[in-house]
């Protein structure tokens, strides 16, 4: 299946949720915007320098859930990623 099809099929929820990349490097993290989301992924806007692994922890507070993420596709402030799992918030995370 085309990469364009598959995404028609998954209904994207636009949303406006603060969130924040956690790389694990030094418990370092990039704040960021969720834009949409759905079941399967998101489109995240993160600022223009902002460097962002190819895989990381996306912790969206108001969810209360980490989300193992994979970057898709990268375009200018935004980034394309696919969830392969969720887990707790970090213990060292302040939010």
């Amino acid at each position: 299946m085309a990469e364009n099809e598959h995404r028609m099929q998954q209904h994207r929820q636009r949303v406006l949720k603060g969130a924040a990349i956690l790389t694990g490097v030094n418990n370092s993290e990039v704040t960021c915007t969720v834009r949409n989301m759905h079941s399967k992924g998101a489109e995240l806007k993160v600022p223009i320098d902002a460097r962002v692994p190819d895989e990381f922890l996306l912790y969206v507070p108001v969810d209360g859930i980490g989300y193992r993420a994979v970057v898709r596709w990268r375009r200018e402030d935004r980034i394309g990623v696919e969830f392969t799992g969720t887990e707790p918030k970090p213990h060292w995370h302040y939010g």
